[in-house]
């Protein structure tokens, strides 16, 4: 127990901190910190009660106080009651924490050591506790930043909405809408570029009914998301939302079919084509069609965010490669090409030139990437037979024409001719050489192909039938005189059929013809070829009376008065010379059949000659099934000839034939209906311009 010293008298109560030596666990366990290393200083109770003094040093020496037991860590302060200088107002309890202070080596000096090093557990929690709590007040600034965010932005566009370029993000629907109809209104007039790989064309959004939905597109971008990884990402990221438009997917449909031959592109094989004598690779290209389904789901989808719109398409491809164009470029076409070939006569020889020999030359695709060659034997044989023309006699078939009112034989010649596909059999061998380019013409016997002997024996003698019809404008005569001249002379060999678009072939500007009137859908109009029916009408009955076999023929849809009811024919042709409707009549005569035509400026006649074998009839029926007009209006400005219109009715026409050699008789019945023609009205003549 420490002594106790008294204070002089008169002196204030006063308290002094003591430094008591640390005790040391058994074991050197290391000292304690300085925080933790106190100990409690208990008050002596019974010098208390006694009222005594307890004895204090008052010469600086340190008091002895008994060791105190152990305590725990949290227990171990030091408490040291203030002593007043009446020990009988000494306050029990009233005690002040003192910090142990570990002793010194050499006893007491006054000064306080430093805290030792902590153990490296402790430091790694003291970290994770300073880590949590940055963390936790990270996470609530991020927290409170997130919360501050929602409210700001709630009922706005999200941020980083891009539409078409517009950045709406942000923004209330209605200011949305806003600057969308601001940014983007004024070029949906404009017209839509559509592009099919480098091909491109345009359409009039107006005129397919396509409308931009603002508001839908707007609603389209959606509300503020929740996430806050999304919302922090919208800070440094855009959002395309395509515009909402209307349309009218009937039309547009129509208008991308209209377009479509300007974007679709049919595939192309390579090939080589000449400039002359030089030749030129043609890479292959290979094909695109519209998808149209999703060509018009992409238009109605892009066609207001500015720009092309891409239209989806199908690629078709091609069998040829560019490397197999360039090896037959060099190893066919220039070696082809390199020198002229000669083609040696009889007494005179010919020459080939590079350019009629590119211009012959023919290039197709081999099914391995490249090219095959081929030589067009008329543009070859074009090239030469001209300057062998001296060494070859034609052939010349006989002829039946009139003279002096009968038909008379004009002999048959033979000729000599080159046998071309035995002289040119070898020609692609010879365009590879590079020396003897040489090629011999064979000559032939070239019999008449149809000889003296055949027009004897063909009896052609006499007329076996002739037919004539009256009526017609100017400009049909020049027609119906230009389709009689190449008509005039045409021989029909027994069992042959004849017909008259395959005997003339086209019949247009070029061939003579001219635009010249014609009835199309009951009212009257103007074609080229016009009144050729004429012609044919008259063919057929001639054909009709010679006892021929019809193999085709059709009525007019309207009755004509000039013409035989339910004994007449129309033909007509494609604007490219295609048959549409014909005349066609077979020969079953013994005897060959020769055609003469003659006219005047207001008839014409067709004649068959042969040997005369059928005696033939007709007997046209009552017109049956009448059926009344009806009214037209042709609309003002139309080219218009107004008609009182004409019923339409029925007929049966029966056709007789007797065999003169054998007396059979057989009869042949044909029904025709016709159309009423209808009563054309013409509207007002549009007014004077004013």
């Amino acid at each position: 127990m420490p002594e106790n010293h008294d204070q002089p008298s008169g002196a204030e109560p006063s308290t002094e901190r003591f430094r008591t030596e640390p005790e040391c666990p058994a074991g050197g366990a290391q000292p304690e910190s300085s925080v933790e290393q106190t100990t409690r200083i208990p008050v002596v109770q019974a010098d208390l009660e006694a009222g005594t003094r307890p004895n204090l040093p008052t010469n600086g020496q340190k008091p002895e106080l008994p060791k105190p037991e152990p305590e725990s860590d949290a227990e171990r302060t030091v408490q040291i009651a203030a002593l007043p200088a009446d020990f009988s107002a000494f306050p029990i309890g009233e005690t002040q924490a003192i910090p142990r202070v570990p002793a010194e080596p050499s006893g007491w000096s006054g000064a306080l050591p430093s805290d030792p090093e902590p153990p490296e557990a402790d430091k790694k929690r003291r970290g994770l506790i300073r880590a949590g709590i940055a963390a936790g007040a990270a996470v609530g600034a991020l927290a409170l930043l997130y919360v501050g965010d929602l409210a700001l932005t709630s009922g706005t566009v999200p941020r980083g909405t891009v539409v078409a370029g517009v950045d709406i993000g942000g923004l209330d629907e209605a200011a949305a809408e806003t600057q969308l109809r601001e940014k983007l209104g004024p070029g949906l007039n404009e017209p839509v570029e559509l592009r099919v790989g480098d091909r491109a064309t345009k359409i009039n959004p107006e005129q397919v009914g396509l409308q931009m939905d603002w508001t839908a597109t707007v609603q389209q971008a959606g509300s503020q998301p929740l996430n806050p990884f999304t919302r922090i990402a919208s800070l440094f990221t855009t959002h395309e939302v395509a515009p909402v438009s209307h349309g009218d997917r009937e039309q547009l449909v129509q208008a991308l079919e209209q377009v479509r031959p300007q974007l679709d592109r049919a595939p192309a094989e390579g090939t080589i084509r000449f400039e002359g004598a030089k030749p030129v690779a043609v890479d292959p290209v290979t094909g695109q069609a519209i998808d149209m389904q999703a060509a018009t789901d992409e238009v109605l989808a892009r066609w207001a965010e500015g720009g092309a719109v891409q239209l989806p398409y199908t690629e078709q491809p091609v069998s040829t490669t560019r490397e197999g164009v360039q090896r037959a470029l060099t190893e066919v076409a220039q070696p082809a090409v390199a020198a002229p070939v000669t083609v040696r006569g009889e007494g005179k020889n010919a020459t080939l030139s590079p350019e009629t020999i590119g211009a012959s030359l023919r290039f197709e695709p081999d099914g391995a990437g490249g090219l095959k060659s081929s030589v067009d034997l008329p543009t070859a044989i074009g090239g030469v037979e001209p300057q062998l023309a001296d060494t070859i006699k034609p052939s010349k078939d006989a002829e039946i024409v009139l003279e002096g009112g009968a038909p008379v034989v004009r002999p048959s010649t033979d000729g000599i001719g080159v046998d071309w596909n035995k002289s040119f059999e070898r020609i692609d061998e010879v365009l590879r050489r590079p020396q003897d380019r040489t090629v011999q013409a064979i000559y032939v016997h070239e019999p008449a192909k149809f000889t003296t002997d055949q027009a004897n024996q063909m009896g052609i003698r006499e007329v076996v039938s002739e037919f004539t019809t009256n009526g017609f404008e100017a400009a049909s005569g020049v027609n119906i005189r230009r389709v009689a001249e190449q008509v005039n002379g045409a021989i029909i060999k027994p069992g042959e059929t004849f017909s008259l678009n395959g005997h003339t072939g086209p019949r247009g500007i070029p061939q003579g013809y001219v635009e010249s009137g014609i009835i199309e859908n009951g009212r009257p109009g103007r074609a080229v070829g016009g009144g050729i029916s004429q012609f044919a009408t008259t063919l057929y009955n001639a054909s009709y009376f010679a006892g021929m076999q019809n193999v085709e023929h059709k009525a007019h849809s309207y009755y004509i008065s000039r013409y035989p009811a339910g004994r007449e024919a129309t033909v007509f042709q494609s604007p490219s010379g295609a048959s549409i409707i014909d005349v066609k009549f077979k020969n079953v005569a013994k005897s060959g059949i020769v055609i003469t035509t003659r006219w005047t400026a207001s008839s014409i006649t067709v004649t068959l000659w042969g040997t005369k074998q059928f005696d033939v009839t007709s007997q046209t029926g009552e017109r049956t099934n009448p059926t009344e007009p009806q009214e037209k209006v042709v609309p003002p400005g139309e080219p218009c000839s107004p008609s009182k219109g004409t019923p339409g009715f029925s007929v049966n026409d029966t056709r007789t034939i007797k065999d003169l050699s054998t007396g059979q008789v057989r009869t042949e019945t044909q029904h025709t209906v016709y159309n009423p023609q209808p009563i054309i009205h013409c509207g007002a003549p549009p007014p004077p311009p004013g």
